[in-house]
């Protein structure tokens, strides 16, 4: 068997078989990558080898291998495999399968592997419907999705199933799997399609881990090229870039890839790495982010990870969302870019994040305290009467701006929130409210 050999000549020969499909495996010793669950001795694949599994949700980026190991598990262990997309399925469809299954259970004494893609664009009322059947064990679920599941998939359902995380292939492991194309192929042996170290090299860098892409590119690639007079078809850099326009990037703007990426963004600025901050921002872009997303979360950064150690900050990053949206791509990544390296260059100070963190807890956890009347508003004779703004100093009538006075309410009279940093303009501050306590303190 070929390393995404499939079972029977027909398919091995067809040329309307996508290679993909010709090359998939269906034995674990054929198959590449993916070797912290099934190498030698790891615990799925002993429950695969042993048949002691439950039921699976494959969590991971397209093309690495989520249906195809699920075909192999059927294989293995000798299931009735049943195949549903989320996309096209249904209630109905379910029920049909799970119909069959307790039929092969009870009749036949054999077991029934259903396999779901894209189970996470089931709505919530088609996963209650898997539950009683997973449960009982009618059906062995096996679920595949490029979602968290901890946020796609309903807890009852995910509760009686175990998660396995699949990463993107090796660059090693992509050239294993097109050199295993190329030398096993029954169609491209026939075409005599040759590839050179170079087109190989672009080829890896182009699939950015997904096996299926680059086994795609592959097989459009030896139907286009044409032969030359020893009957060799060459596949080129230049026809494999024609086949895939571009790289295609790993990025879904409302999965976790979004997340994962705009985190390093943030985290880069908040390291001060302006060089980190503007490479994950270019992935953002070039895999269609709204540049307005963007600019939003820089101008949250402004304030909670820089603060008033650099207050400026905060001004750049307003003024780069006006511009980024009065602009619009592609000249706003510029302007994305010069704000996201000012921020990244600049002191920083996360004081006035934790300030308003620890107020918002101690309004959470105390009783709401009266405003002390000297601090209170006295619009009317009555409330004059009454004590309202009664003793209240004008700060603007003392020496310096500034008079000792009670601002906070009795029980947490003395507490301090706001700790300003040594870091940049936040010194100055610190500084002078530390002069500011002194006096507060003696005058006490």
């Amino acid at each position: 068997m070929d390393l995404f050999g499939t079972k029977t000549e027909h398919l091995k020969s067809s040329k309307q078989t996508p290679l993909a499909e010709r090359m998939r495996p269906h034995n674990l010793d054929e198959f590449i990558g993916q070797q912290h669950l099934v190498g030698t001795g790891k615990l799925l694949r002993q429950a695969i080898e042993q048949d002691k599994l439950i039921s699976i949700i494959f969590w991971g980026p397209p093309g690495v291998g989520k249906t195809t190991l699920a075909r192999i598990i059927a294989e293995v262990t000798k299931s009735e495999f049943h195949s549903i997309s989320a996309v096209t399925s249904g209630v109905g469809d379910l029920r049909k399968i799970i119909e069959k299954a307790d039929f092969n259970r009870n009749s036949l004494a054999k077991r029934t592997i259903l396999f779901i893609d894209e189970i996470h664009r089931f709505n919530k009322a088609q996963q209650d419907a898997l539950l009683h059947s997973v449960e009982d064990g009618t059906l062995l679920l096996i679920g595949a999705t490029t979602e968290n599941p901890s946020f796609e998939v309903i807890s009852p359902l995910l509760s009686r199933c175990r998660v396995y995380t699949l990463r993107p292939f090796s660059d090693e492991e992509i050239g294993k799997i097109i050199n295993r194309a190329i030398d096993s192929d029954n169609i491209l042996r026939k075409l005599n399609v040759q590839l050179d170290d170079q087109t190989r090299q672009a080829l890896i860098h182009y699939s950015a881990g997904d096996a299926r892409i680059a086994l795609n590119a592959i097989d459009l690639a030896s139907q286009l090229a044409s032969p030359d007079s020893n009957g060799y078809r060459h596949l080129t850099k230049p026809l494999i870039e024609e086949v895939l326009q571009k790289r295609t990037l790993i990025y879904d703007k409302k999965g976790d890839y979004h997340y994962d990426i705009i985190s390093a963004f943030i985290k880069s600025i908040r390291g001060s790495d302006p060089d980190a901050a503007v490479y994950w921002m270019a992935r953002m872009l070039e895999g269609g982010e709204d540049p307005k997303f963007i600019a939003r979360r820089m101008i949250i950064l402004a304030s909670e990870d820089i603060g008033n150690a650099h207050p400026q900050a905060l001004v750049v990053a307003t003024a780069a969302f006006t511009a980024v949206d009065y602009v619009g791509m592609p000249e706003a990544q510029i302007i994305l870019s010069q704000a996201a390296t000012y921020l990244a260059s600049v002191p920083k100070s996360n004081a006035a994040y934790l300030a308003i963190n620890q107020a918002m807890q101690d309004v959470k956890e105390s009783q709401p305290e009266p405003v002390p009347l000297h601090l209170r508003n006295a619009p009317t004779l009555l409330m004059k009467q009454e004590g309202y703004a009664r003793d209240c100093k004008y700060p603007h009538d003392y020496p310096g701006h500034f008079v000792e006075e009670t601002y906070l309410p009795a029980d947490k009279k003395g507490k301090i929130y706001y700790q300003p940093t040594d870091l940049g303009y936040e010194k100055t501050i610190k500084d002078r409210l530390n002069r500011l306590w002194k006096k507060r303190n003696n005058k006490e």
